[in-house]
């Protein structure tokens, strides 16, 4: 109804009415509307009053669905928590009474009370939850969990099928709801990476449940609701990256250091794009150029043959679609399906048949590997990257102020090259910004806002923040924040690297805010400079005293790096001080690390 006469309000009214009527009343309303512009007035007042009668009939007789939506989500990196405002917008649209929700702040005794609720959740690491997710499912999956027979609800699950545990998140809580007699609204749906197509469908669906809205309306709805989240708006975004210039690309490790980590310096001039600390940049890498040919090759195709990159049907050479468009190194399930139906005759179905040798080769091949140990030759280019998933953008930690450098991003990218099978492999994304990004050169990228990881709102407020390696990237954005606004709140940083000679990234800066007082305390650990390995962890527990009175006086807790070990590490350290100088049980202790994250006084970034 882009050009009808009608205003907002009343197409959202008539949107509402139409689809309700039976043949027999939208012909009986014909007739009022033309008796009226004939200006019958006797008939019109009778045919009023008949109207009136009718409609009180139709709300008597008609159960009416209720209006009221709750929308929860478990968010890691920003995702569920981006699509989840999207989806309240179009809800909201359609006449719709929503409450919105991160799952850390609801309030999960009033679940029996909800009669419709939608969830947008992530699968955070090896199938577990995101941490602001974690008390809402173990509530569910608990005995206190109550019988939801009245609720229906529809769950949007997000993950990564090079992941084992893909949308395990969201399939425990769609079996949850259903094993406590909740009804689906529609199908839970499980999106990959390139999420953007299914999560419109998605909301599409839930719409079209829930909402009254004319049926007319409904590819409307639809291209409206595709819009928003595919990124049709004028900003730039995930699906419009913006095409930054690269100021500065420097290796912050010293001469003789085994690592290579780069300082990345981002123009974002002319793009709108805004963040805060806490916040990720999304950065959409090439493959590299050398697996790319040995891929070409090993398939004995031609390179400047025309394949399709998208549904729409645009072409590019060969070539530059597997270096720009496709992902190559990592080997999902989903890809191999289809693979295994390209080429019958191939040993694949036998592969996916035993599902731990499938895991084993899925955490250790490429697609290269697949191709010569499969024998996948004579499939057509065009069929062949048919099949394989879009390259997805890596989200990394953002190392900057927005306040100390406007119109900049920084990152703190570390390089990763290993060789396994007699070849050598290369990390995406890092080593596209070792080896092929020079100053002056451009990067399709994207902010991703994180509210999950986010300094305290009272600057008087002490945080302690446990940054090892590269996960020390947010924590200078941290304190280039608190310089510039000028907090006194205290600040104690735990940074770990292998040397101090020649991996200690940042080290003027820290120096820096030391001596100016905006970082009040700061203890490392250099792994490989002490016959004993010492971690973040270890400097951790030998202040324990200090770092216990810290909590004490209300300081927020902030861990970023590697979730697999680091993490789980910091964990425990900080459990351990807790039973320690606290005198906690160890069930006591991880109801207070609970309550710390339910509070927001204990953030985690960690991939």
């Amino acid at each position: 109804m882009t050009n009808s006469p009608f205003n907002q309000e009343q197409v959202e009214l008539l949107n509402r009415l139409l689809p309700t009527l039976t043949d027999g009343q939208r012909a009986w309303l014909s007739g009022y509307i033309a008796a009226q512009q004939g200006n019958v007035a006797g008939a019109s007042g009778s045919i009023a009053t008949q109207a009136v009668q009718t409609t009180s009939l139709v709300t008597e007789n008609t159960p009416v669905a209720s209006k009221e939506v709750t929308v929860l989500f478990g968010s890691q990196t920003g995702n569920s928590s981006g699509l989840s405002k999207k989806l309240v917008k179009k809800l909201e649209e359609q006449g719709l009474q929503v409450t919105l929700s991160s799952m850390g702040d609801f309030k999960p005794n009033g679940l029996k009370k909800i009669e419709n609720l939608l969830i947008v959740v992530s699968t955070h690491g090896e199938g577990e939850p995101p941490d602001n997710a974690i008390p809402f499912h173990e509530f569910l999956n608990s005995k206190r969990a109550p019988k939801l027979d009245s609720l229906r609800y529809s769950v949007l699950a997000l993950g990564d099928t090079s992941y084992e545990f893909f949308c395990q998140t969201g399939k425990d809580f769609d079996k949850r709801l259903q094993e406590l007699g909740a009804t689906p609204l529609v199908p839970r749906a499980d999106c990959d990476v390139d999420f953007d197509e299914q999560a419109a469908e998605w909301m599409n669906d839930v719409l079209a449940s829930l909402s009254t809205a004319a049926t007319s309306a409904g590819s409307v709805t639809s291209e409206a609701v595709v819009a928003a989240v595919s990124g049709g708006e004028s900003e730039f975004s995930r699906t419009n990256p913006f095409q930054a210039e690269v100021l500065e690309n420097l290796n912050l490790n010293g001469r003789g250091s085994d690592r290579e980590t780069r300082h990345v310096e981002l123009s974002l001039e002319g793009s709108n794009l805004n963040y805060e600390p806490g916040d990720s940049l999304g950065v959409f890498p090439e493959n590299h150029p050398r697996l790319v040919d040995e891929l070409i090759a090993a398939m004995e195709w031609n390179a400047d043959e025309r394949v399709a990159v998208n549904k729409a049907g645009d072409q590019v050479s060969l070539r530059e679609a597997i270096l720009r468009h496709f992902e190559i190194t990592a080997v999902t399930k989903p890809v191999v399906e289809q693979l295994a139906k390209l080429k019958p005759e191939s040993a694949l179905s036998a592969l996916l048949a035993d599902d731990s040798e499938f895991r084993k080769v899925m955490n250790s091949c490429d697609l290269l590997d697949i191709v010569q140990d499969y024998g996948l030759q004579g499939i057509p280019a065009g069929q062949f990257v048919a099949v394989l998933r879009k390259i997805p953008a890596r989200l990394y930690s953002i190392a900057s102020s927005s306040k100390s450098f406007p119109d900049e991003v920084h990152l703190t990218v570390r390089a990763v090259r290993y060789e396994s099978r007699g070849r050598e492999r290369y990390g995406v994304c890092s080593v596209h910004l070792a080896e092929r990004i020079e100053a002056g050169d451009s990067l399709p990228i994207y902010i991703q806002h994180n509210p999950n990881f986010k300094l305290p709102e009272n600057p008087d407020t002490p945080i302690i923040m446990v940054g090892p390696g590269t996960g020390v990237a947010p924590f200078r954005s941290f304190l280039g924040e608190r310089e510039e606004t000028g907090a006194e709140g205290k600040s104690w940083l735990f940074y770990g690297d292998q040397h101090f000679s020649t991996d200690f990234l940042y080290q003027t800066e820290w120096q820096r805010w030391l001596k100016d007082g905006v970082l009040t305390k700061m203890d490392v650990a250099f792994s490989r400079d002490t016959e004993q390995k010492v971690y973040v962890q270890h400097r951790m527990l030998e202040h324990s005293k200090e770092l216990y009175q810290w909590l004490q006086e209300g300081a927020s807790v902030y861990v970023c790096g590697d979730e697999k070990r680091m993490a789980h590490d910091v964990h425990s350290a900080l459990a351990t001080i807790l039973e320690q100088e606290g005198g906690l049980t160890p069930e006591q202790a991880a109801e207070y690390l609970t309550r710390l994250q339910q509070e927001k006084r204990y953030q985690r970034d960690v991939y």
